[in-house]
């Protein structure tokens, strides 16, 4: 007689507890950038930069993000409850511009979609469930049923244009500034529009 495997859920109930509101995740990394750090444990001026400029872009995106009607209109119709797994860190240049997004979508479900927040550094193991090409790429989304707490979806790291862009610079041989002005500026030109229709496809397979 055969069975069918079971799915297994992505983390215990009790973890999920340890992980960040979108407000704690933010307020955290204010209260590090004032010490002069960020969040993990790799520390450098650098790092704690390019945080102070992801505080302002998040704080930018908060205001000015407006949601695909599209997206409205698939969320009034979901039916299930979703737990939507962020994988970031404070210093991640494209969490920044897609974390806020992520964010606002599921403000706008009225609770069938909650958002926690966890940081890469301190979950290995989890993150390591989810590399891109073999490496850990973050943000990472994922997208679990609310009851089990199994996997549904997982999305990331980065729009589909926007990786293509940053791995044919990679194979330019660009510098990190090189690579990172390029796709921020594509970030900005694209006003979200990429990011939230990659979203909107997932949510319409749930």
């Amino acid at each position: 007689m055969s069975t069918t495997a079971q799915p297994v859920p992505v983390l215990t109930p009790e973890r999920l507890a340890t992980a960040y509101s979108y407000v704690s995740y933010r307020l955290l990394i204010d209260e590090l950038l004032a010490d002069g750090k960020t969040t993990g444990p790799q520390q450098s001026e650098e790092l704690t930069e390019y945080t102070r400029l992801n505080v302002q872009r998040m704080k930018r995106l908060d205001k000015t993000v407006q949601l695909l009607p599209a997206i409205q209109t698939t969320l009034s119709r979901m039916q299930g409850q979703y737990v939507w797994l962020i994988i970031t860190e404070g210093w991640c240049g494209d969490a920044s511009q897609i974390v806020p997004v992520l964010e606002a979508v599921a403000q706008a479900s009225e609770g069938k979609i909650t958002t926690h927040y966890m940081l890469r550094d301190e979950h290995p193991d989890l993150m390591d469930q989810y590399l891109t090409d073999g490496a850990r790429s973050i943000p990472k989304l994922v997208v679990l049923h609310a009851d089990t707490l199994t996997e549904a979806l997982h999305w990331g790291p980065r729009p589909a244009p926007a990786q293509k862009l940053l791995l044919d610079l990679k194979a330019r041989g660009a510098t990190h500034e090189e690579y990172a002005e390029q796709v921020h500026g594509w970030y900005a030109h694209d006003k979200t529009q990429t990011t939230q229709g990659e979203l909107l496809a997932l949510l319409q397979k749930l």
